[in-house]
């Protein structure tokens, strides 16, 4: 499958949105406030973004929700269903642009749309990408029982459990050695 520089962006930027949501009661919201949502814009080269308010903030958090229930939808055609309803909410304006040093790619979020709407319509594309092309499965969660952080695996055979292989991958995998080893010392 073909992923152009710009669909990588919006794709890093979805799964990294989607983790910033609490993973349960104990966790904290790593939005928590429009300043951390301006270095979230920052640091994932969000362009063309206007001064971010509350509001902004709101709606962000209500996009990263419906981008999480398309990382755990069962199926293409409830993704689908949910891509379909982010990105028609969003107004898309497909356009082609070159900016920043890079070649020609498509914006679909409209000028001067909101950050929630250019978010939700550049990475609701990237995530359609995957559906057409028959890859649903690739939109992922973390398989270690301690995480569910979102992922896309983009390895050549489909393989990749863990949203980092360093981290939960190995914690797993030592613990199973572990287990082994007191089992067999009996």
């Amino acid at each position: 499958m073909l992923i152009t520089h710009d669909t990588r962006c919006a794709l890093d930027t979805v799964v990294d949105l989607v983790n910033t949501a609490p993973e349960d009661d104990t966790t904290p919201d790593a939005l928590p406030d429009v300043p951390a949502l301006e270095d979230f814009v920052r640091n994932h080269d969000v362009s063309d973004v206007g001064a971010l308010s509350v509001f902004d903030l709101s709606a962000v958090r209500k996009i990263r929700g419906r981008f999480a229930s398309v990382f755990a939808a069962p199926d293409a055609r409830t993704s689908a269903k949910l891509i379909n309803e982010l990105v028609a909410a969003a107004g898309t304006t497909p356009r082609l642009t070159d900016h920043d040093g890079y070649d020609w790619h498509v914006h679909y979020f409209a000028p001067g749309a909101s950050v929630a709407d250019h978010l939700a319509a550049d990475c609701g594309m990237a995530l359609a990408f995957f559906v057409v092309a028959g890859e649903q499965e690739r939109l992922r969660r973390c398989e270690a029982p301690d995480c569910r952080r979102a992922f896309v695996d983009l390895s050549r055979n489909r393989s990749r459990r863990y949203c980092d292989s360093r981290t939960c991958g190995n914690r797993l995998h030592v613990a199973a050695y572990r287990a082994r080893r007191k089992e067999a010392a009996g």
